[in-house]
């Protein structure tokens, strides 16, 4: 899905199943930042860079999944049995960076082609490594949005396992050599880190998503203000 019908809906992102934008296929939930910012400084969240359901205003958004491991399993056993530590570190990281060479490729497409919202981009190797673009592609677990459960909403919406993906009871992505994320294309988004959030937003996150707080805590300890499970 490297672009669908969306707008904000409050710190939820609605991904609707058409252009006539009248049934949801799904959404995906946004933290936003709590700690105190400097004057002039908003506290940001992912939904900000969609815009509103109120606005009337017809806006998109992406999700990717890749992978460069498919297959890759049986030839890591044979190198490890044959403790053959070399090839095997090898092959895993030739797979790693597959897929992310992937992941910057499909941005590139997304950007000129798919999207097509900047189509005369011309950037060098090294302005792209600096993100000197229109546009992120956060990837579910990093700063920006750091509670796991989100990638099996993406798993589901983009049907990851029909190329072979798949997703551990814990969220870890399977082949282990994938990435995956979501497209915006404001021009004024930007990576940011959620840092600390307190208990009134995690149970307010909980509750959009139908989980108990417990389990939002089990999975962004790290994350919170306050003493979780």
């Amino acid at each position: 899905m490297p672009r669908g019908d969306a707008n904000a809906d409050g710190d939820d992102i609605v991904v609707y199943e058409d252009e006539t934008r009248e049934k949801e296929a799904g959404r995906f939930y946004e933290l936003r930042q709590q700690e105190a910012k400097k004057p002039g400084s908003p506290n940001y969240c992912l939904a900000d860079f969609i815009a509103p359901v109120e606005s009337g205003k017809a806006d998109y958004f992406g999700a990717f999944a890749v992978t460069g491991g498919v297959g890759i399993e049986k030839w890591m056993k044979a190198f490890h049995d044959d403790h053959d530590d070399y090839n095997a570190i090898l092959l895993e990281s030739l797979a790693d960076r597959l897929s992310e060479a992937f992941a910057e490729l499909l941005h590139l497409q997304v950007r000129k082609e798919y999207w097509g919202y900047v189509p005369d981009e011309n950037l060098s190797l090294e302005e792209m490594f600096h993100v000197d673009y229109q546009g992120i592609r956060p990837a579910l677990g990093y700063p920006a949005c750091p509670e796991h459960h989100e990638k099996a909403n993406l798993f589901n919406m983009l049907k990851a396992d029909e190329i072979g993906m798949s997703l551990t009871e814990h969220f870890m992505m399977r082949p282990t050599a994938s990435v995956s994320g979501e497209f915006f294309v404001h021009p004024e988004s930007k990576y940011f880190s959620l840092e600390k959030v307190g208990k009134d937003q995690v149970e307010d996150y909980a509750r959009r998503k139908g989980v108990s707080v417990e389990v939002i805590e089990q999975f962004m300890p790290s994350n919170l203000n306050y003493k979780g499970i």
